[in-house]
C-alpha cells in the first residue's frame, strides 16, 4: 500500500492514464509528476492489462511464506497471554521466542494492549472514541451531513506553494497591511451514497448558509434524492439562524445536532473536508484564487462519478443511485 505522501497514489495513477490518453507524451507526464518514465510505463501497462482496478495498491505480502510462524506456536502465544496477561517481552521469555514475533502474533489476532484490559479478568475496560460499529443510513436522503471548511485565499500571482516560502515571506513583509482573507467551503454529503455538493462562499453567515442549503437540496432533488434529515455541528447559525430555519421548514427537514465535543459524529463530512484539501485545494500550486474556485466543480464531478470510495467497495458515490 502506498504511503500518504507517495507520488504515485491512486489519484496520480489515474492522472497518468488520463493524460497519456489525452495525447500527452509519457516523458512530459513523468516530468510533471516528478517520477521516472519507467514508472509511467509501468502503470500504463497495468491499466492496459486490468483496467481501472489494476491501478489499485497490491498487497506486498509474498505468495509463499515458508518461514511463517506455525499455527500451533500462535495458539501457544495466545493461550499464554490469556493465562498470564503479560506483554510480548515476558511471554517471549517464557515461550523461548523473539519478542517481535510475539508482538506480531498478538497484533495479528487483534489482542488489546495491556493498558486497555483489566489486569485481573483480562477483559477490555477502555474504549476508543472510534466505534467498532459503522453506522450508515439505508436509503439516499435519509440523512445528509453539512459543514463549513475555512480556507485561506490565494494572493494574486500565487502564494508560497507556487513561489516558495521565502518569496511569500518577503511579499508579506512588504505588504503587512494587506489582508488576503478566507474562503468558506460549504459542503453537504449524503450519508448513504456519499454524494457531495460543495460551494465556495465568502462567509458563513445565516443568509449565506441558508442559500447554500437551499441550492444543495435542489441539487440532491435533481439527482432523485429526497432529503429528510440534516446533521450539523452546534454552530450558532445552525442552532438559531432565522433564514436557516426557514429553509429547513420549507423542505420539511428534521434537524439533528452532534453532541458537544464529539466532532467525529459528523465524521463523514469531516473526512470529506480532508479529501477536499488533499485532492483539490492543495493538489496543485494554484496561481490565483479564482482558478482554485473554478477547479472545485471539476473535482466534485470526478469525486461523485469516477473516484472510487473505500466505504463503497471502490465504487464512486453515483453508483449507489443506480442500485
Amino acid at each position: 500500500m502506498s504511503h500518504a505522501n507517495a507520488r504515485t497514489n491512486l489519484f496520480a495513477r489515474r492522472l497518468i492514464v488520463e493524460r497519456v490518453a489525452a495525447g500527452w507524451p509519457p516523458a512530459h507526464v513523468a516530468e510533471q509528476l516528478g517520477i521516472s518514465r519507467s514508472t509511467v510505463y509501468k502503470w500504463l501497462r497495468r491499466y492496459a492489462e486490468g483496467g481501472d482496478a489494476a491501478l489499485a495498491d497490491r498487497s506486498s505480502r509474498p505468495i509463499r511464506m515458508p518461514q511463517r510462524t506455525s499455527a500451533q506456536v500462535e495458539q501457544n502465544v495466545l493461550a499464554a497471554r490469556r493465562r498470564h496477561k503479560r506483554g510480548a517481552v515476558v511471554l517471549a521469555a517464557e515461550l523461548g521466542l523473539n519478542p517481535s514475533t510475539v508482538g506480531r502474533i498478538l497484533a495479528r489476532h487483534q489482542v488489546p494492549h495491556l493498558s486497555a484490559i483489566d489486569p485481573i479478568t483480562g477483559e477490555a475496560v477502555r474504549s476508543s472514541r472510534r466505534s467498532a460499529n459503522r453506522y450508515e443510513h439505508r436509503t439516499p436522503g435519509s440523512l445528509i451531513h453539512v459543514d463549513v471548511k475555512k480556507l485561506g485565499r490565494i494572493p494574486v500571482g500565487g502564494g508560497w506553494r507556487l513561489h516558495g516560502r521565502d518569496a511569500a515571506v518577503s511579499v508579506t513583509n512588504r505588504n503587512k497591511k494587506t489582508k488576503i482573507g478566507y474562503d468558506y467551503v460549504h459542503t453537504a454529503i449524503d450519508d448513504y451514497t456519499r454524494l457531495a455538493y460543495s460551494e465556495v462562499l465568502p462567509d458563513e453567515k445565516d443568509l449565506t448558509c441558508a442559500g447554500f442549503l437551499h441550492r444543495a437540496l435542489a441539487w440532491f432533488a435533481a439527482h432523485g434524492v429526497r432529503v429528510r434529515r440534516l446533521l450539523t455541528d452546534n454552530a450558532l447559525v445552525y442552532r438559531c439562524g432565522t433564514n436557516w430555519g426557514w429553509v429547513c421548514s420549507a423542505w420539511q427537514l428534521k434537524r439533528r445536532f452532534i453532541r458537544p465535543g464529539r466532532p467525529w459524529t459528523n465524521g463523514k463530512v469531516e473526512r470529506f473536508n480532508r479529501t477536499l484539501l488533499t485532492e483539490w485545494a492543495y493538489a496543485s500550486a494554484w496561481s490565483s484564487n479564482s482558478l482554485r474556485t473554478r477547479g472545485l466543480d471539476q473535482f466534485l464531478h470526478h469525486y461523485n462519478t469516477r473516484r472510487g470510495h473505500s466505504a463503497l467497495g471502490g465504487k464512486p458515490p453515483i453508483s449507489r443511485l443506480a442500485v
